[in-house]
């Protein structure tokens, strides 16, 4: 079976009507992708092109972009997010926990849900092994927060045609690779179900900035409108809305007011439910009981 036959076609207009608690629109989440990029080896992406055009190890400058991040760009998110009260999901690779401690902790004690997010950044196609890397990845996590992650966003959203079955068998309930619809989806595997949560390659800011190189103010025009549509459909049935960030891209000086004021535009309707992945896919998994699908 190919992998796209797997999630059958569904069209927006013929999913049941579901209901978010306390009458609420839309379920918003918010995912702090939080990754350990390696100066040995080339980078998962550069914001400085290689002189004269041939890539050099160590990429000290593009390293350093990302690393940034980390030090001092993850500090001003995380203020925007706690002093708001806001639930974070944190996508981090596992190897995270150990390399930036400091991060994690800080994670951790906001109360944040981790994600899986591989071991270490780079795509799942190029892993000698999955299944050993999948279970690196969630024991690392288990290891320190005493939990074992039940949520999951592969790098650069990478799979091949067993991830799902490998995710499941791991323990993971809910992934974010499949960017199809504004409400999850379930997915057979061998394993049990696996069920996708509504993530976004257009509300992120790896996309708006790295990638289409808009101005600082773009994330906020665009999240605004974003947001502004999927509330309106909400009034008929419920819809959800991932803001994707990362320290290095909308935790830098000339950005993070924009991000900020997004997540205050968004709160100042009464209609939105603050959630994480997870919360997201309990949510989902018991409308559907409910409704015997």
């Amino acid at each position: 079976m190919r992998l796209t036959d797997r999630i059958p076609y569904v069209a927006s207009v013929d999913r049941p009507r579901l209901h978010l608690p306390d009458g609420k629109r839309i379920a918003v989440w918010v995912i702090l992708n939080v990754e350990e990029w390696q100066i040995e080896r080339p980078m998962p992406r550069t914001v400085l092109p290689p002189p004269m055009g041939v890539p050099l190890l160590p990429d000290v400058p593009n390293w350093s972009w990302h690393e940034y991040g980390m030090r001092a760009g993850f500090w001003r998110q995380h203020a925007a997010l706690v002093s708001r009260g806001i639930p974070v999901t944190l996508a981090l690779n596992g190897h995270v926990c150990q390399s930036y401690p400091r991060v994690a902790e800080a994670a951790l004690e906001a109360g944040w849900e981790f994600m899986g997010h591989g071991h270490l950044q780079g795509p799942m196609h190029k892993l000698d092994d999955q299944r050993a890397a999948i279970a690196q990845a969630m024991q690392a996590i288990e290891d320190f927060t005493g939990t074992r992650p039940r949520s999951w966003e592969s790098p650069g959203l990478t799979e091949t045609d067993e991830t799902l079955d490998l995710l499941r068998e791991a323990g993971v309930e809910y992934v974010a690779d499949w960017v199809i619809d504004d409400l999850p989806q379930s997915v057979d595997t061998p394993h049990g179900v696996i069920t996708t949560l509504p993530y976004t390659v257009e509300t992120n800011d790896i996309t708006v900035y790295a990638l289409q190189q808009h101005r600082s103010d773009e994330f906020l025009t665009r999240g605004r409108d974003q947001f502004d549509r999927l509330y309106a459909e909400g009034a008929d049935n419920a819809r959800v809305m991932a803001i994707s960030i990362h320290p290095y891209v909308t935790g830098v000086p000339h950005r993070i007011k924009y991000l900020e004021q997004l997540f205050d535009y968004v709160q100042g309707h009464d209609g939105v439910a603050w959630m994480t992945a997870s919360q997201i896919g309990d949510w989902y998994t018991s409308e559907m009981a409910r409704l015997g699908s």
